[in-house]
């Protein structure tokens, strides 16, 4: 081989790997590694984060046996015998799993061509060094709460972390001894295990732009060994509906045919059998992350359905505003025409002034029906700032004021939802942005009837409690069916009082 040529494949995972790097298979036959799917994706993913930041922060989110930890092993790996100076630290749930991992690794370099990569100066059940690279690879468990604090690491791996012990000594541990130096990698993966743990939160903090992390999802359907042809198959109108959502991303008849054969094998009731798939096989994130609660007032299907539908509309525009100030919760925007609902925005740490001023450019340029924000708390100062300058098309909206219909909802919140959620159900098809941040706040609240009947929507403190974040998203777009689905308003003029009739269909 050229030394050219190795030189381009010692500086590419993704040629280094089925060139040089051998994984055991899941029959057990020793095979080389080329990536899958969901593996390139993923590492695409890292790579992206590190040409743009110049490090990787990153969660991954997948089913069953996927590979990523194969991957991020290969990656780990590879830099640590490729780059000076890059010390590999993983911590596992469990010591099987640590013991798993580093056969993995001892089997990447046991199969190298000789000369290829630097002896080892050390090399135990636990740990790999170069000296000489000033670089190495060491394991560990997670049920040890000191583990890896008083290292020096360039590169984490935290596998199947939704399933750590000392979750917290850990995060204020070894999570702390990486530093933020260009080079340094933290990689999070894990299946589900509920809400409210520390995966989750760190999760949710991804998706809604409250850390450095991005969010990785993959679903099971990439995974080619997912599949089955027995020849006969036909699908029922739930994999029909599945069909028509996935199959642009890749999910095969094939795929269901297996799906249902799982389906099966995991449990004789059906029902259940469908939950436990959900769990160890997700097709999206919302879907992995299973909200504990019975009764979900959004059903994800719709909102599933309505994020992969394409529709056009030029009616008026009406915008919703859900303020916050601090760290913890976002100010939300998003705009609806009709059945389209667009362009969300989400913003952290601003102030009432500098809320009123992203409203004000919005209003110039886009011209807006009307604009609802939520007036409880710091909203009414962003709304009164707006009124003076003459915004008439801004409208404060308590949404715990007493309903329209006082002889079916409990508030205003509990009617404009119940808005929301019929215009997902309707039967001319809606559009939302395709968001996962947007898809969880709307499934994730419950509901319940109070003893006079009146539909009550979950509050934001008791969705808190339970891990789930404020769905403010959610609470932007339900604002936009003040004036109903589809009203009558006035097209306002920014800083005059002069209104144009618009008709909103």
């Amino acid at each position: 081989m050229e030394e050219e040529q190795l030189l381009e494949i010692m500086r590419d995972l993704t040629k280094f790997a089925p060139a040089f790097f051998v994984i055991r298979s899941k029959s057990g036959t020793p095979i080389k590694f080329e990536l899958n799917h969901a593996q390139l994706y993923a590492h695409k993913r890292l790579e992206d984060q590190l040409k743009a930041t110049g490090k990787v922060r990153a969660l991954v989110l997948k089913g069953r046996q996927q590979g990523m930890s194969t991957l991020i092993q290969a990656r780990y790996f590879h830099k640590v015998i490729t780059q000076r100076g890059k010390k590999a630290f993983i911590m596992t749930h469990e010591a099987e799993a640590t013991k798993n991992l580093f056969e993995m690794t001892k089997r990447y370099y046991d199969q190298l061509p000789e000369g290829l990569c630097p002896i080892a100066d050390k090399s135990s059940q636990k740990e790999l060094k170069f000296n000489g690279f000033d670089s190495g690879y060491s394991v560990a468990t997670a049920g040890n709460k000191g583990a890896g604090r008083s290292q020096t690491i360039q590169l984490f791996h935290g596998s199947e972390c939704a399933f750590w012990e000392h979750t917290d000594d850990h995060a204020t541990g070894v999570l702390q001894a990486i530093s933020g130096e260009p080079g340094t990698e933290i990689i999070l993966e894990s299946t589900a295990n509920g809400i409210g743990n520390f995966f989750h939160k760190m999760w949710i903090a991804a998706i809604t732009g409250a850390s450095d992390y991005q969010a990785i999802f993959v679903p099971w359907y990439w995974q080619n060994e997912y599949r089955l042809n027995r020849g006969g198959f036909k699908l029922s109108e739930e994999e029909e509906e599945l069909f028509d959502l996935y199959h642009s991303d890749g999910l095969s008849m094939q795929h269901l045919e297996w799906r249902r054969v799982k389906i099966s094998d995991l449990s004789g009731d059906l029902e259940a059998g469908l939950e436990l798939f959900k769990q160890e096989y997700p097709m999206t994130a919302e879907e992995a992350f299973r909200n504990p609660i019975d009764n979900v007032f959004i059903n994800a299907k719709y909102v599933s359905k309505a994020r992969k539908t394409n529709v056009e509309s030029e009616v008026g525009l009406i915008i919703g505003v859900d303020p916050a100030i601090g760290s913890n919760d976002r100010t939300a925007i998003i705009r609806r025409r009709g059945r389209v609902a667009y362009k969300l925005q989400t913003f952290r740490n601003h102030n009432t002034m500098e809320i009123a001023g992203l409203i004000v450019n919005m209003i110039k340029a886009e011209h807006p029906v009307k604009v609802y924000v939520d007036c409880i708390g710091i909203g009414a100062g962003v709304v009164d700032r707006l009124r003076e300058m003459g915004h008439e098309c801004v409208e404060g909206i308590n949404v715990a004021r007493t309903p329209n219909d006082k002889q079916k909802f409990k508030n205003l919140r509990a009617e404009l939802y119940w808005e929301l959620k019929d215009w997902l159900m309707q039967e001319m098809p809606v559009q939302i942005p395709d968001s996962d941040e947007l898809h969880g706040d709307l499934c994730g609240f419950g509901y319940k009837y109070t003893s006079n009947g009146l539909l009550q929507i979950e509050g934001k403190d008791q969705m808190k409690a339970r891990g789930m974040p404020s769905p403010d998203t959610a609470d932007a777009l339900m604002l936009t069916f003040y004036a109903g689905q589809y009203s009558q308003e006035c097209l306002c003029i920014p800083h005059t009082t002069k209104c144009l009739l618009n008709i909103v269909t």
